[in-house]
């Protein structure tokens, strides 16, 4: 993120003290495994969430927007759904600088700390599940929210959508069957895929197994040290889909699990329109060797 937002969080941290704050952290990561509303106060709450998830959750968003925006086109307006503490909406401030931006989030506290790095977004403290009407957005994002208000808002946010979607869920296998259930219906609606997917057909992904990425989120030395940590760096999975009103050209493959790398072999796992498939890529194709040295988890495959 942002050095300027990072010193803020910091400073948020230290006002609350380290015991304090390594005490939330843990109460706030049990209740969210649960399932479960953590009860803290609100100062401890938003400080052990600044620290631990809202680093994760900036990553994953840039990481989709990076895919997904270059596609787009003009973006003036964007509504973040479920916003917390504004992570989604500081990635949307990147690819789109111009943009409006209106922030929704029923947390107080957590919109509070938005208006503080976003004072010129609009940061509504409401649930959006409950509003009557969702204003409409050139594109709306709803970032590790959509699982807290249920899949039938996604119709709704669908709706507000006058360019496109953009959905993000946790990448775990309730995450990703969130998302592929969203995905199936709002196809069907007439939505166009953008990404990640290389078609608009059913999904070939087949359980166990769930469609997930990954985006590298660098650790602060305070973020380790609450963590409990040694790493510099975590990786954060997420699932995705990014939806248009407009058909975009689509890749030809997208790559769905990390690259293995053998002497002289390059085994790329990747989701193409006629379902799943394992490239086998040897030093004899030169010209394909070097792009598959470069390819990474979530690329688009290699021509």
């Amino acid at each position: 993120m942002p050095i300027a937002i990072r010193q803020q969080i910091e400073e948020r941290a230290d006002a609350l003290g380290f015991p304090a704050l390594q005490r939330a952290a843990t109460a706030l990561s049990e209740a969210y495994r649960d399932g479960r509303p953590p009860k803290l106060p609100d100062a401890a709450r938003t400080a052990a969430y600044l620290v631990t998830r809202m680093p994760a959750t900036y990553a994953a968003a840039c990481a989709v927007l990076r895919e997904s925006a270059p596609h787009l086109g003009a973006i003036a307006s964007i509504l973040d759904a479920g916003a917390g503490t504004g992570a989604a909406s500081l990635a949307a401030r990147v690819h789109f600088p111009a943009a409006a931006i209106t922030m929704i989030e029923r947390d107080s506290a957590f919109t509070a700390a938005a208006r503080q790095w976003l004072p010129d977004a609009v940061a509504i403290a409401a649930d959006i599940a409950k509003l009557d009407t969702i204003p409409p957005h050139d594109l709306v994002i709803a970032a590790y929210s959509l699982g807290e208000f249920g899949g039938p808002l996604a119709a709704r946010l669908w709706q507000a959508a006058r360019v496109a979607l953009v959905l993000i869920e946790p990448g775990t296998p309730r995450g990703f069957a969130l998302i592929r259930k969203v995905r199936a219906s709002l196809l069907a609606a007439g939505a166009r895929m953008v990404a990640p997917c290389p078609a608009e057909s059913e999904c070939p992904m087949v359980d166990p197994d769930w469609c997930h990425f990954a985006a590298r989120v660098e650790r602060s030395s305070l973020h380790r040290r609450v963590k409990g940590g040694e790493l510099g760096h975590e990786d954060e999975k997420f699932s995705y889909v990014a939806l248009a009103r407009q058909a975009v050209n689509l890749p030809a493959a997208r790559i769905v699990r990390h690259p293995q790398h053998r002497p002289g072999l390059i085994e790329l796992q990747v989701c193409t329109p006629a379902g799943l498939r394992s490239d086998r890529i040897t030093k004899r194709d030169k010209d394909s060797f070097r792009a598959a040295r470069k390819a990474a988890w979530g690329d688009a495959g290699i021509s």
